[in-house]
């Protein structure tokens, strides 16, 4: 791939995966260097761009193979020497008319179902942002992942289970 494609490629839907990076990492930092490791790593292969085939999904399968490795390396040396992380929760920004104890409450239901995303099983967790947050359908979703549209059907399901059993455990209502 030459520096053009990515160009073009980063103006056609930088933006999506970008935010794709941004949900897995749940870190601006961690997900800007996700972002450039991702179109970094296109621009070292020799591959080339049939823009018939939904290239979109080359590379969100390509972030999600580079933070799936950089998982593993973390935890390998987290065997070794752990260490853990002190950083604020991000502000989630809600933009409505609403008025301010139901804007309140909405901003809250918002970060309580994000931060039980965040402790899904990575199995659940991945199709749940892909198809919410991504806008990707089933099939999209089983090439990125490799697995097939059944099963990434059966995991949205089991995931939107999970955040609802936990969220009607902490006193969440419809």
């Amino acid at each position: 791939m030459d520096a053009r494609e990515i160009e073009k490629c980063i103006d056609n839907f930088g933006t999506d995966i970008y935010r794709f990076c941004l949900k897995l990492c749940a870190d601006n930092a961690d997900a800007e260097d996700l972002y450039q490791q991702t179109f970094l790593k296109a621009l070292e292969t020799e591959w080339t761009l049939d823009w018939e085939k939904n290239p979109k999904a080359l590379f969100f399968s390509l972030a999600y193979n580079l933070w799936k490795s950089d998982r593993r390396k973390q935890a390998r040396r987290n065997t070794i020497a752990p260490c853990s992380n002190f950083d604020d929760k991000t502000e989630t920004i809600l933009h409505s008319e609403e008025n301010i104890e139901e804007g309140y409450l909405q901003k809250e239901l918002i970060a309580k179902v994000r931060e039980i995303i965040q402790t899904l099983p990575e199995k659940f967790q991945v199709p749940l942002i892909l198809f919410y947050l991504s806008d990707c359908s089933i099939e999209q979703i089983a090439a990125i992942i490799k697995k097939p549209p059944g099963t990434i059907k059966s995991r949205l399901f089991k995931g939107r289970s999970l955040i609802k059993k936990r969220l009607e455990e902490d006193g969440y209502e419809r």
